[in-house]
């Protein structure tokens, strides 16, 4: 039913407009204005109980005076009328309401209440509210041409949809876009979302058939998992390309965080996570999205990472050049056949080499005999095509033959004539045929690598769920009992690790010792060498206690290690309650990850991995998924971390065993989704051997909270 309310919200026979008026500078003047001036195809009837006509059209006491059926009602009235207008527009018939009036829970108190009875009200009547606290919508298309907005402009027709939680910004977009010649097929600001969401927006969007690319700003998602969902199959089904901006970057406090996983699960991270997992870009201003959105619309993807730089100036080609290798982008090696075709139409100084440098004597015909040469390389598959204007180059002339250049070629090809004034005519001739020039090649190079990217993504190799053969239940039991009556509980290690055991983890063997007496039978079962550590559900940060002691080689340095971890930590704890000295087999060397777990309490549970020790809270190599996760993205999750030519083998090093980490990964994500208990979970380190010959867990640690007493 919502997606049905937003096809006749956005494509309307009729709309009133509740709260018309003739007022100058007024929100409802300006709806009213938007939508005869845009040509809106459809019915407006303006509501207004104090005067006959607003801009020479009839207007209605009420809603309910109008003769005729509606599709769709605009709201701007005083916050304390919304709610009985909403009730007047529903009995009406009418579908949706775009509700701009604001002072709802964006100024807090009554305002948040209003909004929350405003929002149950909405769905006991069944229709549809975008809004409140919004600019509008927009729709391009000629045949709707509507503007139920109050914004200053009419975005010209296009294929990116924008849907944004601020309206300020929205205004600015259309301002820049304006600017940039770059249209729109849907404009849609949402505000407050206390009925439609993102969600649903991008829902309608995936089926609009005049939207190729969508761009978002965001503050906030409602429901992370539906998001995601709904996201990936714009991604991968509809293969539409998402770009986004999202506010609020900064670090939560982590304080009371028991684990490296808590303390790094920044307010921010379910964000990127979402982004990474669902194939969103998400850019940091307007002038990224916009580069990469018009590159999307206007040309076709790339079907490889390899490019070409056609340029009339050398310096622009190296800045070019160097772009590309901060992103990734690789340079294609022209076939000899192709530098010999050039050599037979450039001068003698020219470049044959990718970069191709046609020198700044380049007249327009040598600018299309390069193109179209080095277009026609299979390795290349895609070109930026640099102009510096000289005094001897013919702008317009230049811009011409592009177009005819690529006739019958499908590769993406971006433009940058340099400069703003001597090359205004000749951008406006390839902005009208489909060609984005951009004012420095580095925007060129990003926009390129943003589309590179999402074919990337296509790919839908290892993009299913692995279910491990579990213990579920003996894990459960074990959580429940180690809960008791608590409402949280940590577990140290020797806890964690028989849960951890039920999933399939390696662990270590291990005894505990709870009196000096039992050591020695512990060391004749595990022989040496052994590390000892504090087991303590209050001491979290057992090095920092001087709760570990490793490489220990003989008994008496055994006891030793026993009396100095209980008196560093009655030292430094003397409330803690000891279980014992946990004796294990020490670990052979290998390299140091960390594995985690985090359960955001908008978003549910995160997996993450990074560089282990004990210095990770201050290196921050991690990234971090939502879980349940493919095989895909645990792939991508090692792949994204710096440490990954490590893991890969450096200076002597053999490969480590990446598989080995990807499955515990996935073993990670499972028993999240499963033991839904668990609220922080550390493996620090998780000790990864060459290729081939796995890894173990030489420390963990988890906390678990009855769900209901978070």
């Amino acid at each position: 039913m919502r997606l049905d309310h937003l096809k006749s919200m956005f494509s309307p026979q009729s709309v009133a407009v509740i709260g018309a008026t003739n007022r100058p500078g007024s929100v409802g003047r300006a709806v009213m204005q938007n939508l005869i001036q845009g040509g809106f195809t459809g019915g407006v009837y303006p509501v207004n109980n104090r005067t006959r006509f607003v801009q020479a059209i009839r207007a209605y006491p009420s809603i309910l005076d109008i003769p005729d059926p509606l599709d769709l009602a605009v709201v701007i009235v005083p916050v304390g009328a919304v709610e009985s207008v909403v009730e007047e527009a529903a009995a009406k018939g009418v579908k949706g309401v775009i509700v701009i009036t604001a002072g709802f829970k964006e100024v807090g108190g009554e305002g948040l209440e209003q909004e929350k009875k405003l929002k149950a009200r909405v769905a006991e009547l069944g229709i549809s509210m975008i809004g409140p606290n919004c600019l509008g919508i927009i729709n391009t298309n000629p045949e709707i041409a509507m503007n139920a907005s109050f914004s200053r402009i009419m975005p010209r027709t296009g294929k990116i949809a924008v849907i944004s939680q601020s309206g300020a910004l929205c205004t600015a977009i259309m301002d820049y876009a304006s600017g940039h010649n770059i249209g729109f097929s849907k404009f849609i600001s949402f505000g407050n979302k206390a009925d439609v969401d993102e969600i649903d927006l991008l829902n309608y969007l995936k089926d609009d058939p005049d939207t190729e690319v969508i761009v978002m700003y965001l503050e906030d998602i409602t429901d992370g998992r539906r998001f995601l969902e709904t996201a990936q199959e714009i991604n991968w089904r509809y293969q539409k390309p998402m770009l986004a901006m999202k506010s609020g970057r900064s670090p939560r406090g982590a304080a009371a965080a028991s684990s490296h996983t808590g303390a790094l699960a920044g307010s921010d991270t379910a964000y990127d996570a979402i982004f990474l997992q669902s194939g969103i870009q998400r850019m940091d201003n307007l002038s990224q999205v916009f580069d990469a959105a018009i590159a999307f619309a206007r040309q076709p993807l790339p079907k490889g990472n390899r490019f070409a730089i056609i340029t009339n100036a050398g310096g622009p080609g190296i800045m070019a050049v160097d772009a590309a290798y901060r992103v990734n982008l690789e340079l294609a090696e022209l076939e000899e056949s192709t530098k010999e075709n050039l050599k037979a139409v450039l001068p003698p100084a020219a470049s044959v080499r990718n970069p191709v440098d046609i020198i700044g004597d380049a007249g327009h015909e040598r600018y299309e005999a390069a193109i179209r040469t080095v277009l026609r390389d299979p390795n290349v598959a895609g070109a930026i095509v640099i102009m510096s204007p000289q005094a001897i180059t013919d702008i317009l002339e230049t811009a011409e033959i592009i177009p005819r250049a690529c006739e019958g070629i499908d590769k993406p090809v971006l433009c940058v004539f340099m400069g703003i004034v001597d090359v205004s005519e000749g951008v406006r001739y390839l902005e009208s045929h489909g060609y984005p020039n951009y004012f420095l090649a580095e925007q060129a190079v990003h926009a390129l690598a943003s589309m590179v990217y999402f074919t990337g993504r296509m790919d839908l190799t290892g993009r299913q769920y692995k279910t491990f053969d579990v213990d579920k239940d003996k894990a459960n039991r074990l959580i429940i009992s180690k809960l008791g009556s608590e409402s949280s509980a940590y577990l140290p290690q020797s806890e964690a690790n028989e849960v951890l055991s039920c999933y399939g983890f390696p662990t270590l063997r291990a005894g505990l010792a709870k009196k000096e007496e039992q050591l020695g039978e512990i060391l004749n079962d595990l022989g040496f060498p052994v590390a000892m550590k504090i087991d303590s559900p209050d001491v979290v940060h057992k090095f920092d206690a001087g709760g570990v002691v490793l490489k220990i080689k003989t008994e008496a340095q055994a006891k030793k290690a026993y009396h100095d971890i209980l008196s560093n930590v009655k030292s430094g704890f003397p409330e803690a309650r000891i279980n014992g000295i946990r004796v294990e087999q020490m670990a052979r060397k290998g390299v140091e990850v960390i594995l985690g777990a985090n359960r955001d309490s908008k978003f549910g549970p995160m997996i993450m991995v990074g560089l282990g020790g004990t210095f990770v809270e201050i290196i921050k190599d991690v990234t971090f998924r939502l879980a349940p996760m493919w095989e895909r993205s645990a792939e991508r999750m090692i792949e994204h971390l710096k440490m990954y030519k490590m893991l890969k083998g450096v200076r002597g090093m053999p490969a480590s065993d990446v598989a080995a980490i990807q499955e515990c990964l996935l073993r990670l994500s499972q028993l999240m989704v499963e033991q839904t208990e668990i609220e922080e979970l550390d493996i620090n380190p998780l000790i990864v051997y060459p290729a081939g010959q796995g890894c173990v867990l030489a420390d963990s640690r988890m906390l678990l909270v009855r769900r209901g007493s978070a």
